[in-house]
């Protein structure tokens, strides 16, 4: 049966008097109260009731929740549950409302807990959900008239973000242009906020294809379908490349053998599923095991060697977008640190908190060892130290400098590395500006600009990651003290040197390839445009750094010896573009790229990418094998529902 809803009154500020007489009241009464008279008619009577109730109260809540949960969405900050239920409690209900289905009842709900998470990043809410029969119209629930309470609790959280499970994800479409199955090889997953599309060519993709029906989009991605199926290897031809190709082998996903990892469905198999590479995907434990096809059709295995795919449905249900994370808003270079405040706060007030790594040892940058606690030592930088830092070589003073200051850098950073002297990284360092980046890496840490990241050269750890091996603790142990980077931008993320862009790139960094898109209230978010003078006074290509004698010829020097490979956690607000392969060798992501548009032009081939699990997320209750603060998203977690209990007359 389907009901039409009547107009719901919302007052989040000032329970309505409904909404108080109704929490106060279940309060005193949760028992069922059911005359014996006519014991079968009364008892048919009340369970018919009972249902009702249950569907009101259920409503009622849900009602509540979608309104904080949409606010949330947009803002990714808890500013508003804050201000409008920080004390709620049963005797005094924030967030209420009330309504009616009609020939159904009446319901209302309130907030009757909030609690704030002791590292800021959650809060979670109990919510009172009532559902009566208001048989005399009066709007209460009177004594005598059917009445269902639930509780139900809720977390909203900005947790690591699940756009980072992916080697490659896309929120504005995801399209591949001119490639063919040889010269394009992805290994990893691909996933798109809107439709997945060949547009000519293909590629080898040794992962899950996934598009998601994304209605913001404009044009709307309304149906959210991977137009073609991209070629995969099959397991022997990737266990193949594994043992043979070296210059890929310890970056890629292992290959799923039983004999290593466990019969399908063990305990030991689920140690290791989501690190593997399996191409016949099947249902294992109620959810897909190996590579699949994903899309509003819902998921299927998938085969293609050749000019044909062959598919099996595993699960009907249909795809739905991720919710990137927002960093529109830094804050103040002058901001306190503060853990509860925006980027610049946080990184004044990060400190690494862990004591050991997961092979056992200790981290020399835990904030309760004794030598962490200064950024210098007799004037020189603390490699130690506990708090975020970026350092590099200076060769006139012959000695490391620390480029940022208690974790930001008031301005832009021109950073470059070497073999022997590589650019060292510590936790989220904010960058008032751009920052332009070659060469070697050391460490584990973010790079957050407040404006463009410009990729000059390639960007390679000197302890890379390697994912060989037959024992999992044992590789996760020696991985987790490996480098990682992270490159965040509230702009945009360019690659190679801007000022020899041509229309072969910039074309793409425009409308109409660049898509416009539109928030949780219908607000039209423009698509970002390269030639755009931003409110530096620059092209919103360009860099800053080329505007400044004294780091415009470092910056063109290291940008002519062209983009080759990256080694890092690529995250932009808006694109990713470029020149890839420009003088050569074609190029290689090593690590996972997250944008809402993308628009790289290759030079030479091949491209491949290899995903870097060691920032996948591992279930609701652990955390990365690495965290290098990367940007948060909003989440939603359902986490009790109890029946308050029902009650008749």
């Amino acid at each position: 049966m389907s009901h039409r809803r009547k107009m719901r009154k919302r007052d989040r500020g000032v329970a309505m008097i409904v909404s108080f007489a109704l929490l106060s009241m279940v309060m005193a009464a949760s028992t069922a109260y059911i005359d014996q008279s006519t014991q079968a008619i009364r008892l048919a009577r009340a369970t018919n009731y009972e249902s009702r109730g249950t569907w009101l109260s259920d409503t009622a809540v849900q009602e509540v929740v979608a309104a904080y949960w949409k606010d949330f969405k947009i803002t990714q900050n808890f500013a508003t549950m804050d201000l409008q239920l920080t004390g709620a409690s049963a005797g005094s209900p924030k967030g209420s409302l009330s309504g009616s289905i009609p020939d159904v009842g009446n319901f209302a709900a309130g907030v009757i807990g909030y609690v704030k998470s002791s590292n800021n990043e959650g809060r979670t809410i109990m919510v009172r959900g009532v559902g009566f029969m208001d048989q005399n119209g009066n709007n209460v629930a009177d004594a005598n008239e059917p009445m269902k309470t639930i509780d139900v609790r809720i977390a909203f959280s900005l947790k690591r973000s699940n756009v980072f499970d992916y080697a490659q994800f896309v929120n504005n479409y995801g399209w591949v242009k001119g490639f063919n199955e040889n010269n394009m090889i992805v290994n990893g997953d691909w996933r798109v906020n809107g439709n997945f599309d060949l547009l000519s060519g293909t590629a080898t993709i040794n992962g899950s294809v996934i598009a998601a029906n994304n209605n913001k989009l404009l044009p709307s991605a309304a149906i959210g379908l991977v137009n073609k199926t991209p070629y995969k290897w099959d397991d022997a031809k990737y266990a193949s490349h594994l043992s043979t190709n070296k210059s890929w082998s310890q970056r890629m996903r292992q290959a799923y053998d039983p004999a290593t990892h466990g019969a399908i469905g063990s305990a030991e198999f689920e140690k290791w599923r989501d690190l593997l590479f399996f191409s016949e995907a099947q249902m294992v434990n109620g959810r897909a095991f190996g590579a699949t096809v994903q899309d509003s059709n819902g998921v299927r295995s998938w085969k293609r060697t050749s000019p044909w795919a062959q598919y099996k449905v595993l699960d009907e249900n249909p795809t739905e977008e991720i919710i990137m994370p927002d960093l529109s808003d830094f804050g103040s270079i002058n901001d306190s640190a503060s853990t509860m405040g925006k980027r610049f706060a946080q990184s004044k007030a990060w400190r690494n908190s862990k004591a050991k790594f997961a092979d056992g040892t200790t981290n020399p940058n835990f904030k309760g060892n004794a030598n962490t606690a200064s950024e210098f030592i007799a004037g020189n930088p603390n490699p130690n130290y506990a708090g975020a830092y970026v350092d590099v070589w200076d060769p006139a003073a012959n000695k490391y400098v620390r480029v940022s200051s208690n974790g930001v850098v008031d301005g832009s950073a021109l950073l470059i590395g070497t073999s022997s002297r590589p650019i060292r990284i510590h936790g989220p360092v904010t960058v008032n500006g751009d920052v332009a980046i070659g060469g070697v890496v050391q460490g584990q840490g973010t790079l957050y600009s407040a404006r463009n990241v410009h990729i000059l050269s390639s960007v390679t750890y000197q302890s890379a990651p390697d994912f060989r091996g037959k024992n999992i603790a044992t590789i996760e142990g020696v991985n987790s003290k490996r480098d990682v980077l992270g490159l965040a931008a509230r702009g945009s993320v360019l690659m190679g040197d801007p000022e020899t862009f041509t229309s072969h790139e910039l074309d793409h960094m425009v409308p109409p390839f660049t898509k416009a898109r539109k928030d949780e209230n219908g607000n039209i978010i423009p698509a970002w445009d390269a030639n755009k003078v931003d409110s530096w006074g620059t092209k919103q290509y360009m860099s800053l750094l080329l505007k400044d004698p004294a780091y415009k010829d470092a910056f063109k020097t290291e940008a002519a010896k062209g983009v080759k490979q990256i080694d890092a956690i690529v995250y932009t607000n808006n694109m990713v573009g470029g020149q890839a392969g420009y003088y050569g060798g074609g190029l290689t992501i090593n690590g996972s790229m997250v944008c809402k548009d993308q628009a790289v032009v290759a030079y030479s081939a091949p491209i491949t990418m290899n995903y870097d699990s060691r920032i996948k997320d591992r279930g609701d209750d652990s955390e990365p094998l690495i965290d290098i603060d990367l940007p948060r998203g909003p989440s939603i977690k359902f986490l009790s529902w109890q029946d308050k209990g029902f009650r008749m007359k």
